[in-house]
């Protein structure tokens, strides 16, 4: 009892209890508390919701004659090669592939199923007005992480082509057996396949040294050193170094089938079905490969395999005038704009289709200070992406702007095969058109830099540098680097070699080759000069100052043109972008469509005091975009944490 009453007395009353709110700094604190609480859990369901797919795919209304009308209007394909949080020269950026998606969405583009495509060519059933069949290749787990939640806001529905090898190893960059149930079951995702395995065949380095057959790892390795003198595993004969077949036919016929009951029993096995869909690899063969009988071979699988085959690649749309196994898709490069993209899709459709077509303008403030020419602009943040139109130009002419005297900053962005070209100084006004019969222009065409001036009708070029050497700083020899790709070959050899033994042998060669003595440059040797690559990125800093007669060209920093003498220029401002031929690419991605991007643009006469245009972040439009990135840091660190 004693106790009972001591702990009563020891008990606070409830005025004791909630003494520590009395005081105006302990309500401070509490509602801090409460505060910083409900920031946290609004935090955890923002991120949760950015990264959980929390719903299913929900089909279009077949029914919705706004969707289907019932007459004939085909289908565009499109295929991406993968997706990365930021991008890289082949993986697509998930902001880049969220505006393009997005504005197919606006468009009116429904995606379509596997199961609607052979509907409409085994079937006759109609598809939508605007249908897409969207593809993603490679089955890489990353695409499938980033791009999940951006299908399940579009209601969009996609195919994730995979490679059954990968099942069979368990390699944890593809998604897994256990990943394809999962997304199965929300609806976004359909699977197909690209084949058993990717594996190169008849292949020759840039010297023409042969190499022979290599797996994807050691492709990868050395592919820096490859030109475009290679074969896909399934596309023809296995040869030697001189192009003759070192297997027979029923060899050829051996092989083939193989790899096509290989990747049978592991889907069947493992999935619990052989997919509906197959892309071969290779694309734009004569039919299913490089040569008849094994075109032949080719068609006797997959025919009986699936249902339908993606079989060309560099066009978009689909109708019964090609078969459901001649399927082709366009493979949407991670370096094109959005207007690049619907420029493609606009030219493939017929022509009745193509006013479907809108193109984005982005900030349409800053798009309505300028005439569109020709072509196609979108003003995204700082950049104005000028695109062209297929195998011509786009152009660009700044209204209300008239000088003698101009400063011009800018960033050029884009790619290196193309042109890029900044005009000063073009006759013409707002009312009337620049009818370009004289001018001064500052140009990027495929990597070099002309400084030009064009006056009664003759046009001289002022200036001229090869943007390579500007930056060749230490020149390598064509002895050097054909050294450096047989030691990058005998390494990846051994890095991948079946034993230790093996293994050792090709170090040893290696280290042997990389000790050689060969000539240089300076010694003599001609310099290896590297062909350009259509998805090479430009980057190039431009400051033009020009007063009177007079300009002063500085790139990237360095000085190049000192107040050299020039006819005086008088008019306005244009930017030009242009097709620069389809140029080399190892992936022979054939592109007729260039995309200017024209960054921090700035132009002022030359003392500073009136600036023409000014395409700067500034104010809110700054502090949004640090936001931005500052949020997306944070979404990252989740990404790669959890």
């Amino acid at each position: 009892m004693a106790m009972t009453e001591e702990k009563q007395e020891q008990e606070p009353t409830l005025k004791q209890k909630h003494f520590y709110l009395q005081s105006k700094k302990d309500w401070i604190k509490f509602i801090r508390s409460i505060l910083e609480w409900i920031s946290l859990i609004v935090l955890g369901v923002v991120i949760f919701r950015a990264l959980f797919v929390t719903k299913t795919y929900q089909p279009y209304d077949r029914n919705d004659p706004k969707i289907v009308d019932g007459k004939d209007h085909g289908l565009i394909a499109l295929s991406y090669f993968g997706v990365d949080r930021e991008g890289t020269d082949t993986l697509i950026s998930l902001q880049r592939l969220e505006e393009e998606l997005t504005t197919l969405k606006k468009l009116g583009y429904v995606t379509v199923s596997q199961k609607d495509v052979e509907n409409y060519y085994y079937h006759k059933k109609p598809l939508p007005k605007k249908a897409l069949f969207l593809v993603f290749e490679d089955g890489r787990r990353d695409t499938v992480l980033f791009t999940e939640k951006l299908l399940e806001r579009l209601n969009y529905q996609a195919t994730i082509l995979t490679y059954a090898e990968k099942f069979k190893n368990n390699d944890q960059k593809f998604v897994s057996v256990k990943d394809l149930k999962r997304l199965s079951k929300e609806g976004f995702w359909e699977l197909g396949t690209n084949g058993y395995r990717l594996s190169y065949i008849n292949t020759y380095d840039r010297y023409h040294r042969f190499l022979g057959e290599l797996d994807s790892r050691e492709f990868i390795e050395i592919n820096q050193y490859i030109g475009r003198n290679y074969n896909h595993y399934l596309m023809d004969y296995e040869r030697d170094k001189n192009g003759i077949p070192i297997e027979s036919t029923k060899e050829m016929k051996k092989r083939i089938d193989r790899d096509y009951q290989l990747m049978k029993k592991i889907y069947s096995k493992q999935v619990g079905k052989v997919p509906d869909l197959y892309a071969i690899m290779h694309s734009n063969t004569s039919r299913y490969g490089d040569n008849a009988n094994v075109s032949a071979e080719n068609a006797v699988n997959l025919e009986s395999l699936f249902k339908m085959n993606i079989n060309r690649e560099g066009y978009s749309f689909d109708n019964r005038k090609n078969s459901i196994y001649d399927l082709t898709r366009m493979e949407v490069q991670a370096w094109w704009y959005q207007n690049h993209l619907l420029m493609r899709v606009k030219d493939d459709l017929p022509k009745k289709d193509r006013k479907k077509i809108k193109f984005v303008k982005g900030n349409v403030k800053k798009y309505q200070q300028w005439k569109l020419v020709k072509g196609a602009a979108e003003f995204k943040k700082d950049t104005i992406a000028l695109t062209s139109d297929s195998e011509s130009n786009g152009l660009l002419t700044l209204k209300k702007a008239q000088g003698k005297t101009f400063h011009v900053k800018c960033e050029l962005l884009g790619n290196k095969i193309g042109q890029q070209t900044i005009y000063l100084g073009t006759q013409g006004t707002a009312d009337k058109k620049h009818n370009f019969s004289s001018y001064l222009s500052v140009s990027l065409e495929n990597n070099k830099l002309y400084l030009r001036q064009k006056s009664g009708g003759t046009t001289k070029t002022l200036f001229k540098q090869d943007m390579y050497k500007l930056h060749d700083d230490h020149p390598v020899s064509i002895p050097e680097d054909k050294k450096a790709a047989l030691v990058a070959e005998l390494k990846t050899r051994g890095k991948f070699a079946k034993n230790s033994t093996l293994a050792e042998l090709y170090q040893m060669k290696a280290l042997k080759e990389k000790h050689k003595k060969v000539k240089s440059v300076k010694q003599g040797a001609k310099e290896y000069i590297p062909e350009i690559q259509i998805n090479d990125p430009g980057d190039v800093k431009v400051d033009l100052m020009v007063t009177g007669n007079k300009v002063w060209l500085t790139v990237d920093g360095k000085k190049l043109v000192k107040g050299q003498v020039i006819k005086e220029a008088n008019g306005g401002i244009a930017l030009e972008s242009a097709f620069g031929g389809f140029g080399e690419s190892q992936r022979n991605i054939a592109d007729d469509v260039y995309d200017g991007a024209f960054q921090n643009l700035v132009v002022t006469n030359a003392s500073g005091s009136k600036t023409y245009v000014d395409e700067r972040l500034h104010g809110w439009e700054l502090a949004k975009d640090k936001w931005d990135s500052f949020w997306n840091k944070i979404v990252d660190w989740f990404i790669v944490n959890l």
